[in-house]
């Protein structure tokens, strides 16, 4: 397959680059919303702009749930090259990043002890070209460094022979490293791939930012309303002409007001407008929770509308059971590009091109979505002891660990 170039891939970036920033900018609380009212001002909007998290809420919700272990039957001791690559951050930062923009990618190069260092790069700067049946890149390009104004400064390309640095300052030459593995040294980590779309989906859907968008126009037609709940509109009829001008402010703060009737014995008539009631706004931003709730897989409890009676493990598993699929989808998908970094770096680490197939028997392995309290471990308990007696060595110390999350005081469930 013939490759299609720098050129190519960093066109495709561009491209790109404005959705996965979208995301971003989206879980970072920063996205200005282009939204315009019939009956409120532009001016008026923008001082009681809205800012809300959800967004953010249900990517963390579940990233927060993604806890790597380990490899098991890790017959190429590619435990040993995360062990020393920062694990407790890669993980984290790897899962996160794809949960946001869909996917990321790891770069993977040579370290000064013979052991590969493991570098994440976000979407917003790498891309490539997937190979749908491995899910390795044929070739990818990535921005290792940019400037102030976000311009490329180190770009590098990648491909199954070498790698290829590029630098905008001219005083630095180009130059290549080799490439042992026969396959890019950049590893797309993707959420939820198909056919469609290989890259992956973002945890962050079209659906659930038009829910919060919709939230915080309801928030900032309620703080504005709010105003005139706190603050009504008095007024005053049958006000002679000759009487005094009054300060609208003194009129409202004012505790007694003294009005003097006039040459025809005639007096004022005060007034006050009936005030707007907060309670359709507090529906409206309850709807758009269920919303969002509905398509992220929360409860209104995670969106901040607690409920009355506090839920057990049981209750919350229950109520998130669309929440636990998606983790267990997140954890099928992000394992596999997980094992592909494995893959290439035990290549690069010994210099040899292993096979792919040679990695079959390696699995990822993840802490339980949901970690046990003591009544699920009395259950879980009691449910292996009874099939142990109908099985003999059916379930074992690694089988409970994958239920529980709980490691044995012996070291059992390694």
């Amino acid at each position: 397959m013939a490759l299609k170039g720098k050129i190519y891939l960093s066109q495709k970036l561009q491209r790109h680059r404005a959705r996965a920033l979208l995301r971003y900018k989206q879980y970072a609380m920063k996205h200005v919303d282009n939204s315009f009212s019939v009956t409120i001002p532009q001016s008026i909007r923008n001082r009681y702009r809205s800012v809300l998290g959800w967004t953010g809420k249900g990517v963390d919700s579940l990233a927060d749930r993604l806890v790597f272990r380990e490899f098991m039957h890790d017959d190429f001791e590619a435990n040993e090259i995360f062990a020393v690559n920062n694990p407790d951050v890669f993980f984290d930062s790897v899962v996160l990043s794809a949960l946001i923009a869909s996917c990321a990618f790891v770069y993977i190069s040579k370290g000064s002890d013979d052991l590969p260092r493991l570098q994440v790069i976000e979407a917003t700067n790498a891309t490539g070209v997937i190979d749908p049946i491995t899910g390795l890149l044929t070739e990818g390009y990535a921005v290792l460094e940019r400037d102030n104004l976000h311009n490329p400064v180190v770009e590098a390309y990648f491909t199954p022979t070498e790698t290829q640095f590029y630098f905008s300052d001219p005083k630095i030459e180009n130059f290549a490293e080799d490439n042992p593995t026969g396959h890019p040294l950049l590893v797309p980590i993707i959420h939820r791939p198909d056919a469609v779309r290989p890259f992956g989906r973002s945890r962050i859907s079209r659906a659930g930012m038009y829910y919060q968008q919709y939230a915080k126009r309801t928030l900032e037609r309620a703080e504005i309303t709010a105003e005139f709940y706190s603050y009504p509109q008095k007024y005053v009829v049958g006000l002679s002409n000759d009487a005094e001008q009054m300060d609208t402010f003194k009129a409202t703060v004012s505790s007694m007001l003294q009005f003097t009737k006039d040459e025809n014995n005639d007096s004022p008539t005060l007034g006050q407008f009936s005030t707007s009631s907060m309670a359709p706004f507090t529906e409206q931003l309850k709807t758009a929770a269920a919303g969002f709730a509905g398509e992220s897989g929360l409860t209104m409890d995670d969106l901040g509308f607690a409920s009355d009676n506090p839920s057990s493990v049981e209750a919350i598993k229950a109520s998130h059971e669309n929440l636990r699929l998606a983790g267990r989808k997140a954890q099928r998908s992000l394992g596999a590009g997980l094992l592909n970094v494995a893959y290439l770096a035990a290549c690069l680490r010994d210099q040899q091109p292993y096979y792919r197939s040679q990695f079959s028997k390696t699995v990822p392995k993840w802490e339980p979505l949901f970690e046990a309290d003591a009544s699920a471990l009395t259950l879980i308990g009691d449910g292996a002891l009874k099939l142990n007696q109908a099985i003999p060595g059916f379930i074992d110390a690694e089988t409970i660990r994958d239920l529980t999350g709980v490691k044995g005081a012996d070291g059992s469930g390694q």
